[in-house]
């Protein structure tokens, strides 16, 4: 089996009393567009830190291109490229003397430099301020140029932490573009608050919530879930009830009374294929009843988010497949 280009095996954090990260395991395969989200003090920013070699762990393994982020740290170091959440710049340089600079610090070789510097800034859109200094840019240009450090090298693995904060409507559509463009060629973990940005870009979703993975799923299987169908009818409940209730391409139907002889019925059909709310309103009026409302819903990723983060207990979810990897040797 090919090697994940993320691995991570029961990976835990603590804080002294605090449990940031609790026994996650997950993998990411090479490629993978994958958005990793969570609330706030969730964990996602702890575990990417272990990620990227900045943090240690407590207990588990996590594996980035194949090497160990506790015991081959500078090989990972070579293999990623990092955009924290507040990106450290030097204020008193240019951009293109950072980057630059960055470029020397990753070993890119001086034949090819000027170009991947240039490539860069033309990708990021910063090119117009490559002469400024990065203490006179507004926060969505520093990101920017953050962005640009981490590609800098051409890493298989990019880890983003909250890539378009600060950023306006049109710089944050460029970023996810150029987010989105980097998919396939580099292994992408996005973190970010925003979720139509996940829905935009993204392949696959981790939800994380006080320190454990809650939900792991593609966008497909998100976007193929069964839809729900509500609609409001004016007349006897128990009546309407009944007649739904024989509707054969309904599977359920549940009822909750808004108002007075008003009720909302929210029901699943049996193909979710088939748009089945012509034909049900046709029915409805043909018996006398009146309809407000019929509407098709299908789940979003912000209702999977908050119904994945409100919930007390954990959902049923396939268990991460993790590939085993050789447990090093402990430390002399």
């Amino acid at each position: 089996m090919a090697t994940a280009a993320i691995s991570v095996q029961n990976l835990t954090k603590n804080y002294g009393p605090v449990l940031a990260v609790d026994d996650i395991s997950f993998q990411v395969q090479p490629g993978e567009l994958v958005g990793f989200l969570g609330p706030n003090g969730a964990g996602k920013s702890t575990c990417m830190r272990i990620l990227t070699t900045w943090l240690p762990a407590s207990s588990g393994y996590a594996w980035l291109a194949g090497f160990d982020v506790m015991y081959q740290s500078m090989e990972v170091r070579k293999r990623i490229g990092y955009l924290p959440e507040s990106v450290p710049l030097y204020p008193e340089m240019r951009v293109r003397e950072c980057l630059t600079y960055r470029a020397k610090l990753k070993g890119i070789e001086r034949q090819g430099r000027t170009a991947r510097i240039d490539y860069c800034l033309e990708k990021c859109r910063i090119k117009e301020v490559q002469n400024r200094l990065l203490g006179t840019l507004s926060k969505g240009y520093r990101q920017r140029v953050g962005l640009a450090d981490a590609m800098l090298a051409d890493p298989p693995i990019l880890i983003l932490d909250e890539p378009t904060s600060g950023l306006d409507p049109v710089q944050i559509g460029e970023t996810l573009n150029t987010i989105k463009e980097l998919g396939g060629k580099h292994t992408v973990l996005l973190s970010t608050h925003i979720l139509s940005e996940v829905e935009k870009v993204c392949e696959r979703v981790i939800i994380i919530n006080k320190g454990r993975i809650k939900f792991d799923d593609t966008m497909k299987s998100i976007e193929n879930r069964e839809p729900t169908l509500l609609i409001d009818i004016r007349g006897p409940i128990e009546a309407i009830t009944r007649f739904l209730q024989d509707q054969h391409e309904l599977s359920s139907v549940a009822s909750k009374q808004v108002d007075g002889d008003l009720t909302t019925f929210e029901m699943k059909t049996r193909d979710r294929y088939k748009d089945f709310r012509e034909e049900l309103a046709r029915r409805v009026t043909s018996k006398g009843w009146g309809i407000r409302r019929l509407e098709l819903r299908r789940e979003k990723l912000e209702d999977l988010f908050t119904a994945v983060v409100l919930q007390q207990t954990e959902p049923a979810m396939p268990a991460p497949s993790v590939v085993s990897e050789p447990t090093p040797a402990p430390v002399a």
